[in-house]
Parts: structure tokens; sequence; C-alpha cells
């Protein structure tokens, strides 16, 4: 059964498909601030986490197919690892107006889990040393904590080395 905890209401795409399918999660809100352009660091600072617990969502456009690379803050995606994990020639970064339009969340809100239309996902396998690890909850400002196992379940994702750093 999920269980919520912390203060704020949740009440996301990502909240909904997690608690739908019954998966155990907690919420971990904190205070965004509007100027910042590193939210993965961001929500690792605010929330005293080991960044590499904190996983970042980066959409990418893989031979002209939008995808999800999922790394820990502490790194970043490698584009040609990923696109190698997706079966793809060639992976760039995916434009925010189309990473938005295709997840129906907002840069440094999105989540790799509840999207608008369900990305083909590749999660890093450094994501598996972790009892816990933490996504974005689908907004600026709220991290889902979840199980490595329950996050590769809710996105059916691919577990490869995709991480550099």
């Amino acid at each position: 059964m999920a269980r919520r905890r912390g203060a704020g209401s949740g009440g996301t795409p990502a909240t909904t498909a997690l608690s739908a399918a019954g998966t155990w999660f907690a919420l971990h809100p904190y205070e965004h601030d509007p100027r910042t352009t590193s939210y993965g660091d961001e929500a690792a600072t605010a929330l005293g986490t080991d960044p590499t617990r904190v996983l970042k969502t980066i959409v990418v456009d893989a031979d002209g197919e939008l995808c999800v690379g999922v790394v820990p803050v502490a790194g970043t995606l490698d584009l040609k690892a990923v696109a190698a994990a997706l079966g793809a020639r060639k992976a760039r970064l995916a434009e925010v107006a189309a990473a938005e339009r295709a997840t129906g969340y907002v840069v440094g809100g999105i989540s790799p889990v509840g999207q608008r239309r369900a990305l083909r996902t590749v999660v890093d396998v450094s994501a598996l040393d972790h009892a816990t690890v933490l996504v974005s909850g689908g907004r600026r400002g709220l991290d889902i904590e979840l199980r490595p196992g329950d996050l590769v379940a809710a996105t059916g994702a691919v577990v490869a080395p995709v991480a550099r750093g």
C-alpha cells in the first residue's frame, strides 16, 4: 500500500500512478527557489540527501523518438550509452517544449512516473545500489522516495549504465 510522509499534498500524476499501483512511496516536499536552474542539486541539498540517491529525469530524442534517461544528480547522462540502451543510433537532449508536451510536466518537475504519454525509459544501474531513491514528484519542490525496483517496474524501464561522473 502507498504510504505518504511529509507535508504538502502530492496530488500529481506521479503520486496518483504510484498509489493506483499500490506502490510504497514517501513524499519529500521542499521549498523551491524559482531562481535555481539546477533542480536536482537543489532537491539533494534541500532534502539533505546524498546526491547519488537523488535521480534526475532527462528527456532525450533517440532517433526521433522521445525517451527518458534517469541518472543520479551527481552525474550526467551519457547520450551514447542511453542511445545504445534504447537500440538507437544517436540520442540528443530533447527540446524543452517537446519534453513538457510529451510528459505533461514542466522542466525541473518532470517525473519518470505518471507521464502523459509513457516514454521508454532507461534507469542508470547505480540506482540499484540504494535501498531507496528519490525522483521528481511531478512538480518543482516535490520529490518521491521509492525502491529502485519499484521505479523500474512503474516505468517499464531498462536498467543500464547510462551515467557519467
